[in-house]
């Protein structure tokens, strides 16, 4: 049984068009290699909107504004630091930038925007995260799949 509940907060960016994914590092503990939506935790005593804004900035340089709530979905993972086994509640949100030109960190191998149907194959691929796949599953392609 998992007691450990922790809060994770990502963003849909849509821009011209096309949705942005990064590709987790392949040398992650988690998902390597799979393409997810941008965002992570929220610290204690700190606002998720904040934590968003912040957590977009450190992996794309991107400055993005939170228009609504697009999904919540929940994921468990073992925490790198303690090994303990989290349950974290995600909260996807649609978020705007006004600018294309990303700059991805450390944590991410590359970036890309995406065609709804380019993320499509990617979830007939199983190439995306766990929280990615539910979000646009329940969401965008609820009718197609």
């Amino acid at each position: 049984m998992c007691d450990k509940w922790g809060l994770t907060v990502r963003g849909i960016c849509e821009y011209e068009g096309k949705i942005l994914l990064l590709k987790v590092h392949s040398e992650s503990r988690h998902d390597a290699g799979k393409w997810e939506i941008p965002g992570g935790k929220v610290k204690r005593n700190e606002f998720f909107d904040d934590a968003l804004k912040r957590e977009y900035l450190e992996e794309t340089a991107l400055e993005i504004n939170i228009e609504s709530l697009f999904n919540v979905v929940e994921n468990t993972y073992i925490a790198c630091k303690s090994n303990e086994k989290i349950n974290s509640v995600q909260l996807i949100m649609k978020v705007s930038a006004s600018s294309g030109e990303v700059q991805i960190s450390p944590e991410h191998d590359e970036y890309k925007w995406f065609t709804r149907a380019e993320i499509k194959e990617l979830i007939l691929n199983n190439l995306l995260t766990p929280p990615a796949i539910d979000s646009f599953k329940k969401t965008i392609f609820e009718c197609e799949l």
